[in-house]
């Protein structure tokens, strides 16, 4: 499957995930959905989130131009909230996965899909 696939099928495809990017571990963006572009600055801070979690725990982190308050983040997920929306980034042995849900979703529909998707990409080496 490509990655493409992935965000359009298992993500975006779910009905939970409004736009979804998987970024890889090494740099540069491997599938993202229509029009949701994350500047070479977001990526840098998405990649860095997972290494110092306290910084985007006080910081917060950027996505496509929009900012979103760090609810929670470790060395595998952060979890961000931006009025009645959110994003969820989850890494994976070489990637890691972005993606935001609008209102109505709320955290318990998307949260599921995209650490699923994660888990899966492990078990299979990515």
């Amino acid at each position: 499957m490509s990655w493409q696939a992935y965000v359009d099928t298992n993500l975006v495809g779910s009905g939970k995930v409004q736009k979804a990017a998987i970024l890889g571990q090494a740099g540069g963006v491997w599938a993202s959905s229509p029009g949701y572009t994350l500047s070479a600055e977001e990526q840098k801070a998405v990649l860095s989130a997972f290494t110092s979690p306290d910084t985007v725990l006080a910081s917060g982190i950027r996505l496509a131009g929009q900012k979103f308050f760090t609810l929670s983040a470790n060395d595998r997920s952060v979890y961000g909230k931006k009025g009645g929306d959110g994003a969820i980034l989850v890494k994976t042995k070489q990637a890691v996965l972005v993606a935001e849900y609008t209102a109505p979703v709320q955290a318990p529909e998307a949260t599921p899909v995209v650490e699923g998707l994660a888990d899966y990409l492990i078990s299979v080496g990515y």
